[in-house]
């Protein structure tokens, strides 16, 4: 089975839906047969790809994923799409543990024919977050440069070691990145530097700038990769895709 990175971040608004399809799309463009699966209830990497939500969650119906799997605009590049439906938002939010253990199998059971996979999460410590760290070979942790961001990465590094040590023993902390990153703000040098002096090399030396086309992208269903190539948030995904594909 390949790689299997979840991005995730109890807060909302910190580039995490960004940076799970921005990374897709880059390892499919390099050539890498690549999953995105889209476990937020708001469907945003769904929308972003161009696709629409399902109605049943691919992981609580009892089809096979493979059926589900959408097709995309890019090469080498598949999608699991996202569901709105409340009651499998919170059957899969609410599950006990064997139940999430079961959602991670089956969900893992379909990943051996691709290279990369990545794991879109909710802005949220619960059970749809948990359940993609169970499957995981590793997570990536974006966050914004501001002042609450040391206070989430102590909460976010507590569930990790906790499905570490009761779900999934080969989970590991893939990385920091650092995103809405404005050099020319003494708050954004401040955060860049605590970060950096505490966890070291775990933090990705690619930044993510502040960059409109960002936010434009997903409005267009595209990822910024090809929606605006030559834009300084596509050159820093591109930097952080080549990073990612590194730490081996």
């Amino acid at each position: 089975m390949g790689r299997v990175v979840t991005i995730a971040n109890q807060k909302g608004g910190v580039g995490k839906t960004t940076t799970a399809v921005s990374l897709a799309a880059g390892c499919a463009l390099g050539g890498q047969k690549t999953l995105l699966v889209d476990l937020d209830p708001q469907c945003n990497a769904t929308s972003a790809l161009g696709r629409s939500p399902v109605e049943r969650h691919p992981l609580v119906d009892a089809r096979p994923i493979r059926e589900a799997v959408a097709k995309t605009d890019i090469e080498n590049l598949e999608l699991l799409p996202g569901s709105q439906s409340f009651r499998d938002v919170d059957a899969l939010a609410t599950a006990a543990d064997n139940e999430s253990r079961r959602v991670a199998a089956h969900l893992a059971a379909s990943l051996s024919v691709y290279d990369m996979v990545f794991v879109d999460c909710p802005p949220s410590l619960g059970g749809l977050t948990r359940t993609a760290l169970a499957t995981s070979d590793e997570v990536i942790m974006p966050i914004q440069c501001e002042y609450f961001a040391m206070e989430g990465l102590t909460q976010m590094i507590e569930v990790i070691r906790q499905v570490m040590h009761t779900d999934n023993a080969r989970l590991q902390f893939g990385g920091i990145l650092l995103t809405m990153y404005e050099p020319s703000l003494e708050l954004t040098r401040e955060i860049d530097r605590e970060v950096r002096e505490f966890f070291g090399d775990v933090v990705f030396s690619t930044v993510v700038p502040r960059d409109v086309t960002l936010a434009e992208a997903p409005s267009h269903g595209q990822p910024i990769l090809t929606y605006a190539p030559r834009s300084q948030g596509s050159r820093a995904y591109i930097e952080l895709c080549q990073e990612v594909l590194d730490r081996v």
